[in-house]
């Protein structure tokens, strides 16, 4: 064979390769534009669930916040009250010394002291409940949202029950 009937078929050879070559390059930029949209979607997944985890910690630092400010205001009322009926329960024992005197006296230090107690065990039972509950909001992510909502309404009613029973002691202790 000449030389010259080489060249057509090497230009066959080097046209098939560059053609093998261009379907390979386009199949390989088709494969890296779908996997770069892959990952722009992916990644896109990613900062969204990033925002709301910031967003629950965010929340759940101000709970916690909130639960300590609320935990320190129900001990003062207890220190308050203990404080004051302690006070009264001394001054309502010098009024006297007559048999009707004493008996009011004793009466009102049952009512009073009932009353207290009852002020003292849901105090008690509101500061432990928050306590419990600032722990499981250290820990919020241990636990369901749903289950933590529901525990931090059973505190709010302790509380509401220890407000209710130190109104009806500052009442009993206005008499």
């Amino acid at each position: 064979m000449s030389d010259l009937a080489l060249v057509p078929r090497r230009r066959r050879v080097v046209t098939v390769a560059l053609a093998a070559a261009l379907v390979l390059s386009l199949t390989l930029s088709t494969y890296l534009i779908v996997a770069a949209s892959s990952w722009r979607g992916a990644a896109s997944g990613w900062e969204r669930l990033a925002e709301a985890h910031a967003t629950e910690a965010a929340q759940a630092t101000e709970d916690l916040a909130a639960a300590r400010t609320e935990l320190a205001a129900t001990r003062e009322q207890l220190d308050t009250a203990q404080a004051r009926i302690t006070a009264l329960a001394d001054e309502k024992a010098q009024l006297g010394d007559s048999n009707e005197v004493q008996r009011q006296l004793t009466d009102y230090q049952a009512r009073v002291s009932a009353a207290a107690a009852n002020v003292a065990t849901s105090l008690a039972s509101c500061v432990d409940a928050q306590n419990q509950l600032i722990g499981y909001l250290g820990e919020r992510e241990r636990y369901d949202a749903a289950s933590l909502e529901r525990f931090a309404g059973e505190v709010r009613g302790f509380c509401a029950e220890a407000s209710s029973a130190n109104r009806r002691l500052q009442q009993e202790l206005a008499r």
